[in-house]
């Protein structure tokens, strides 16, 4: 099996293109789900987490209140890479605990929904294909500010605040242009789904796995027949 990183920009239409797959029956691992999920109370990441920043980052029920911790690490290189110290390693574990859920169920490649892929680089020496859900620029400002019932000024700088997409297509494997009709995408994911799916890159692991599993399986077989006396 191989991962796949999914990344695109704010109306780009990533979400859409998402569940796309999830109908054609793949593995999708929502990767801001997970880590949402670490931080919850009573796992080791919050403990950590309250111990940095302090109990003014919680809310009355004792979740991690996600406004308050973003301001403190807003333009504060240090606070937020201490913030990464204590998430990244605990969003890693619960990734390849799905990753192998997957693997186990068969599936051929599990595609990772990660919004910032590209920006922190951590997670890309994993991904054998990376994809960006891509909009052209104009596209992409009319479809925020429909959305989000923004004015011109806002939307504008919502998608400056983001690595820009065309930067994005650049670095990435696959490019899926969002930008015209939608009938158009869906096209482009059921030809990237069935290209992936036809890519025999999942069969190194698979035959490793397999391989190990029958050495482990014929040294229980020795140690049973040769070490464990006779009935």
């Amino acid at each position: 099996m191989f991962l796949v990183g999914l990344t695109g920009g704010i109306a780009s239409g990533k979400s859409s293109v998402i569940q796309v797959f999830q109908q054609l029956g793949c593995a999708v691992i929502d990767v801001d789900v997970i880590a949402r999920h670490v931080v919850q109370p009573g796992y080791p990441a919050h403990r950590r987490i309250v111990e940095a920043f302090g109990t003014e980052v919680l809310l009355e029920n004792g979740d991690i209140d996600r406004k308050v911790l973003g301001d403190l690490i807003f333009n504060q290189p240090d606070r937020r890479h201490l913030l990464n110290s204590i998430t990244h390693p605990e969003i890693c574990k619960e990734m390849m605990k799905e990753t192998f859920k997957f693997f186990l169920r068969g599936y051929r490649y599990v595609i990772l929904d990660i919004p910032l892929l590209f920006e922190t680089k951590k997670l890309l020496k994993y991904m054998k294909h990376t994809v960006v859900v891509y909009c052209d620029r104009d596209t992409q400002l009319a479809r925020l500010m429909q959305r989000n019932n923004l004015n011109r000024d806002d939307a504008e700088a919502r998608i400056k605040a983001q690595l820009p997409l065309k930067d994005k297509a650049r670095m990435a494997r696959h490019v899926l242009d969002n930008s015209g009709e939608w009938s158009v995408t869906k096209r482009q994911v059921v030809l990237l789904h069935a290209e992936l799916e036809r890519s025999l890159e999942y069969l190194p692991l698979r035959l490793g796995v397999l391989t190990g599993l029958a050495g482990i399986a014929s040294l229980l077989y020795l140690l049973t027949h040769y070490l464990l006396p006779s009935p």
